[in-house]
Formats: structure tokens, C-alpha cells, sequence
């Protein structure tokens, strides 16, 4: 429409991106599947080019986050999960773990309680067994 991608399409890059889904204004916009060349993936929505909204991006290398974008980041509510099965489930503000949230070790040790710029701020550990194992309180680890 007027000489930019508008509609449903596919672009494909010879670098080895692929975009599939709804342009508008030349940009990606609604729903779609990008591929990477490191083969990383991301399926959902978007908005003026940009990731926005529910989506799931999913690692070659073997982490998934499934979540809230805003503006390309997560933002909102999301889970990411990486290969060894550690695990964030929670609140992230501009990409970053941010707010209530709860992270699970890849020993099935957990830390539940509020997040700040990626970083345990007044949490509480648990052992795989829910036995309180230590805290940190305003950033600071504490002994239980």
C-alpha cells in the first residue's frame, strides 16, 4: 500500500531472517512468526515493528520465555525457562525480572518474593523440600 509492506506477507532476508505475519506502514504489526539466523525464534504479536504484546520466544540454544512484550522487551507477566530448567515466573519491566515473581533453581530450590532490575530484592529461598533456607531483604541476603 503506497510502496510499503501492508497486509499479510513474508519477508525473507538473505542473512537468513524470515518474517511471516500482518504488516502495516511498512512495519510488522499484528500477528507473526520471526526466524533468526541463529534460528531463535519468536511467534506473536507485534506492534510498529516491534515485539508487543503475548508472544513466545524460544532459543536455539535452549531457553523459552512465553509472555508479555512491550516495545520489543518483556514486560508484564512471563515465564522464562532456561536449558538446565532453572526458571522466572513473574512480573519483568522493560526486559528485566521486576516485581512479584518466583525463581526456581535447576536444583529445585526456589526464591519467591519482589525482583528489582534483575536482581533478588526481598525474597525468600526455599529448599526443594519448602524449608526456608535464607532470605534477602532490600538486596541483602540474610541468614533465616
Amino acid at each position: 500500500k503506497d510502496g510499503k509492506k501492508h497486509g499479510q506477507g513474508t519477508f525473507t532476508n538473505p542473512d537468513g531472517y524470515i518474517y511471516t505475519g500482518e504488516w502495516k506502514d511498512g512495519k510488522t504489526n499484528g500477528r507473526g512468526t520471526e526466524t533468526f539466523p541463529d534460528r531463535d525464534k519468536y511467534v506473536g504479536k507485534f506492534k510498529n515493528g516491534k515485539k508487543h504484546g503475548q508472544g513466545t520466544l524460544t532459543s536455539f540454544g535452549g531457553f523459552r520465555y512465553v509472555g508479555k512484550f512491550k516495545n520489543g522487551k518483556k514486560h508484564g507477566l512471563g515465564t522464562f525457562t532456561w536449558s538446565d530448567g532453572g526458571k522466572y515466573e513473574g512480573e519483568w519491566e522493560d526486559g528485566k525480572f521486576h516485581g512479584q515473581g518466583t525463581f526456581t533453581f535447576s536444583d529445585g530450590n526456589k526464591g519467591v518474593g519482589s525482583f528489582r532490575g534483575n536482581k533478588p530484592w526481598n525474597i525468600t529461598i526455599y529448599d526443594k523440600d519448602g524449608n526456608i533456607s535464607w532470605k534477602m531483604v532490600k538486596g541483602v541476603r540474610v541468614e533465616k
